[in-house]
């Protein structure tokens, strides 16, 4: 998931409409020097969250990541080859190009990055459209692409070069509207159409209150949702709270679907159970997950409930040893109740040896 992982390193791009049925294609770029067990360029290709398409300088081949993508591919069959050739034109562009920044930073060896995100999203209700153009160096913003107007601004001095060379040219700029409003959404809906079973579906999340200590904030966790446009934040007389509250970025997990968390700075009295209540809201579906502040609700590890868990887990060994002596002395019992029935007893001979035959 290196594409979603670089949403943390300095690029962004939010959709302003955000819990509506938004599509989004989004591609990532990197080119990296001095990492060791890992590929100087990568192209990872994201439609909805969900990876379709990847190439890397070592593989020298982009690849489907979908299965829906093998329809695709046979209704266009030139797809990968196309694809493969673009990404290798692009892989000596951006080793040169983290060449250059390197020289505008003063920066020689070591680790460095060069990362461009760029792609569209489609409302398929209102059938609007945007786009989204960003580059980044080392983690930081370097420059980005206004595509209202088709202009880059710069982020550092060390970008107005490049702002000025890239505005300058007309034919760049024709061409960038043509990507944004058509070529762009008419790639996004056709990937959209092929991969609908599992871009539409809906999954809901489990939604769990966590605390560390009784001192520590509460943290709402939803895990196990999707789509990845989703909301979750505190609430309180029906009031969404901005205040005492810090929220966490989406994350993907490892089965496809997301998670993401939000904290209340807030002191669990008797007095506040039951005023606050989280809220988890999915994109696409109608109605909220609400989750009620009390203290019932709340999975922690503090010593009191370490001590109460430990209490627990004695008690269940006592039963446990109780039960295995109970059973041991039923099957003492029936044994001997048995070799009573058979003319026997464990503690004495058995009766053709007692009484002893008289010596004559």
């Amino acid at each position: 998931n290196i594409g979603l992982q670089y949403l943390s390193m300095g690029i962004t791009c939010i959709s302003p409409y955000f819990l509506l049925v938004i599509h989004t294609l989004r591609y990532f770029r990197t080119a990296s020097t001095d990492i060791a067990g890992f590929p100087a360029y990568i192209e990872v290709g994201y439609v909805d969250g969900v990876e379709f398409t990847h190439y890397n300088s070592e593989s020298k081949k982009a690849e489907a990541k979908q299965d829906w993508m093998k329809s695709f591919a046979v209704d266009n069959p030139d797809y990968w080859e196309m694809e493969t050739q673009r990404n290798v034109v692009n892989e000596h562009v951006f080793l040169v190009n983290i060449g250059i920044a390197k020289e505008r930073f003063n920066h020689t060896g070591g680790v460095h990055i060069i990362q461009w995100m760029f792609g569209c999203e489609w409302n398929d209700e209102t059938n609007e459209t945007d786009g989204c153009n960003q580059h980044s160096y080392d983690g930081e913003d370097f420059i980005a692409l206004d595509t209202k107007t088709m202009t880059y601004v710069a982020a550092n001095p060390q970008a107005f070069i490049t702002t000025l060379k890239w505005n300058r040219d007309q034919d760049r700029k024709e061409y960038r509207k043509h990507y944004y409003t058509e070529m762009c959404p008419s790639l996004l809906r056709r990937l959209v159409n092929y991969g609908q079973k599992v871009l539409m579906r809906t999954e809901l999340p489990k939604v769990s209150l966590l605390q560390k200590t009784p001192s520590s904030p509460v943290t709402c966790h939803a895990s196990g949702f999707y789509p990845h446009m989703a909301d979750l934040f505190w609430r309180k007389d029906g009031e969404q709270l901005h205040e005492d509250v810090d929220s966490g970025q989406t994350l993907p997990n490892h089965d496809g679907t997301f998670q993401m968390m939000v904290d209340l700075r807030l002191e669990v009295t008797d007095e506040v159970e039951g005023q606050y209540e989280c809220v988890f809201q999915l994109a696409g579906v109608k109605g909220e997950i609400v989750t009620k502040l009390e203290k019932r609700n709340i999975l922690s590890n503090a010593p009191e409930t370490r001590k109460k868990i430990g209490t627990i887990a004695a008690l269940l060994v006592v039963v446990a040893l109780v039960v295995v002596i109970v059973v041991i002395v039923v099957v003492i019992m029936r044994r001997l109740n048995r070799s009573h029935g058979e003319g026997h007893n464990f503690f004495s001979p058995p009766r053709d040896l007692w009484p002893l035959p008289s010596v004559r």
